[in-house]
């Protein structure tokens, strides 16, 4: 019975084993096989084994199945082969020797096993291994590296048989929170962020994870350590912390007030000078619907501007308690590529700029008042030579009853104490200093009535008087009456410059001009022209290009006037030629002058 058992088994156990069989004799031909060795490389019968196993045409050089025939041992090889297929393929071959019953060998069977897959998962592990973009290492229980990749020994230097801790952080004692050790001791994971060394003795910050690679019986064997270089990234957020406190620092530390909110409306900054501008006291940033009622229209619109900016050379805001302030303001539509962060408002506070303002208009004023002071005694000193002279004249005459002598001194007295009258009157209203009241205006109006008042004096006396206007259909707010003053001596002393031309071909024209703006009105004659001296005096003392006739307030009053618009009054001219006198009106001063005057009522 046992010996049926046995042949049955012998006939039918090439087909039940799990792996290729096959049996050579000693001229490695192959002279049996299972059905698994033939489906792994193909038709056996007639072959020898490296025919089969290698399609070579040769023996292997380092074939042992000559020592499993003369040794009488087994023997397992690990090799590489050619499948049916005629792909590469691996497996494990254990060759075991069929030996006679005088203990010869006859023939040797080869069991192989295919590893194919098990072999490019060993060679993938290892390429993964090696050149994976982090340092990695295999730690035993004694801390020591076992295994290091390409990584780490690039950046840390030679490893093998060393201490991680002296091998990262050039260490001769393991660290105190060491993540591999927590590993080692509860199996699991763990995260630690570690500064180390470089092999050339440079500093690197990097991020740890342990994991628990080998265990047994006895615990954690083996723990493999993942570490990634944070070096550029901690660098990059220090710089970025560094940047932001920078401008932190710049944007709450700016005399101007800053307010920015975000692409949902929410205020986001709001600086110190902000908070003082508008009288914030609360702690919380302003709601979108508070920030609506502060701001001017202005800041809620897309900024038409170049850049996306949108500037307002005055606006006004309204601060916590409802009181308007007057800012320079200007908002910003901020942008990442084509999305919307949110926006910023920029305002400086004007009400110590408009004081300052004010303050210099009365300065200048009184300072031409003081300098106009200066020059009276010298003027009423001869015009009192005068009245002395015409007193002793008609004295004179009356003693010796001369009606002639007492009618020349008699008109002396008149002439003079009328040019006493004119200066008072002239010098009271130059020393007034007053806000002008400054009424809806067309100023080409203003010229317009001028030339119809001046045309015909101005043609008898051989000038040609004629008006230049801009193109303008706004109505600017300015005191006519003071305007059509200063226009009056302007264009009174540009002809009585033209009439003295030999050629009798005198002209004056009257421009008005609004650009950038600005209001310019200019007078402009072919005269005589001034030279650099007398333009040095004619805003500052008594001076008069026109004897006895003029008291020399003229100018001084024109430029009193000006000032008084929170205008200035320029003058070029060349001698023999001609002077152009240019009164200079911007538009924001004269509103501001508007807002006054209603504050003052």
């Amino acid at each position: 019975m046992k010996k049926e058992i046995k042949n049955f088994l012998a006939e039918q156990f090439y087909d039940l084993v799990p792996f290729n069989v096959d049996v050579i004799d000693k001229d490695l031909n192959i002279i049996e096989a299972n059905n698994n060795f033939r489906e792994y490389f193909g038709d056996w019968e007639g072959k020898k084994c490296y025919e089969v196993y290698k399609k070579a045409s040769s023996k292997c050089s380092h074939c042992k199945i000559k020592e499993v025939f003369e040794e009488g041992i087994n023997r397992i090889s690990s090799e590489s082969g050619i499948d049916k297929n005629n792909k590469i393929c691996h497996y494990i071959v254990h060759l075991a020797p069929l030996k006679e019953k005088s203990g010869k060998v006859k023939y040797v069977v080869e069991m192989s096993t295919d590893v194919t897959e098990t072999t490019r998962f060993q060679r993938e592990y290892n390429i993964f291994f090696e050149n994976v973009p982090s340092y990695l290492s295999i730690i035993d229980k004694n801390y020591r590296i076992i295994r290091a990749n390409k990584k780490l020994r690039d950046t840390f230097g030679e490893v093998k048989g060393k201490h991680c801790y002296e091998v990262y952080k050039k260490r001769s004692t393991r660290c105190r929170r060491c993540p591999a050790a927590l590993t080692f001791k509860d199996g699991l994971d763990h995260f630690s962020s570690e500064i180390g060394t470089t092999y050339s003795g440079e500093e690197t910050k990097y991020y740890v994870n342990t994991s628990a690679l080998s265990k047994n019986e006895k615990g954690v064997q083996l723990v493999m350590e993942i570490a990634n270089d944070i070096t550029e990234i901690t660098e990059l957020q220090d710089s970025l912390r560094k940047s932001h406190d920078f401008y932190a620092t710049l944007i709450e530390n700016s005399d101007d007030g800053i307010i920015a909110i975000n692409e949902r409306n929410r205020t986001v900054i709001m600086n110190t000078s902000a908070k003082k501008i508008l009288n914030w006291k609360s702690n919380k940033k302003p709601v979108f619907n508070y920030l609506k009622k502060m701001l001017p229209d202005g800041f809620f619109r897309n900024p038409n501007g170049k850049g996306g900016i949108a500037r307002i050379e005055e606006a006004t805001i309204v601060d916590t308690t409802g009181k308007e302030i007057p800012v320079r303001f200007s908002a910003l539509e901020l942008k990442s590529k084509k999305d919307i962060l949110g926006r910023v408002a920029f305002f400086q506070d004007l009400r110590k700029i408009k004081e300052l303002e004010k303050l210099r208009l009365e300065a200048e004023r009184l300072g031409a008042v003081g300098q106009t002071v200066a020059g009276l005694a010298h003027t009423i000193k001869n015009v009192l030579m005068g009245l002395e002279g015409g007193m002793y004249i008609v004295d004179t005459g009356l003693r010796q009853g001369d009606a002639h002598r007492i009618i020349d001194g008699w008109e002396i007295l008149q002439r003079n104490f009328n040019k006493t009258t004119d200066l008072v009157k002239g010098f009271l209203s130059f020393a007034k200093g007053r806000l002008p009241e400054l009424v809806p205006t067309n100023p080409n109006k203003i010229v317009e009535d001028l030339i119809k008042l001046y045309y015909q004096t101005a043609k008898t006396l051989n000038v040609e008087l004629k008006a230049k206007f801009g193109k303008t259909s706004y109505s600017f707010p300015l005191d006519p009456e003071g305007i059509e003053a200063c226009l009056t001596n302007l264009v009174s002393n540009a002809i009585d410059a033209a009439m003295m031309r030999e050629d009798k071909k005198g002209r004056v024209e009257i421009r008005t001009n609004f650009k950038h703006a600005t209001l310019v009105f200019e007078v402009n004659d072919n005269g005589c022209g001034m030279d650099s001296e007398v333009i040095q005096q004619i805003f500052t003392t008594f001076f008069t290009t026109k004897g006895t006739k003029g008291t020399g307030l003229g100018l001084l009053t024109v430029n009193k006037i000006v000032k008084e618009h929170g205008g200035t009054l320029e003058v070029d001219s060349i001698p023999k030629k001609g002077t152009t006198f240019r009164m200079i009106f911007p538009l924001k001063r004269l509103e501001m002058i508007v807002k006054e005057s209603k504050k003052i009522k």
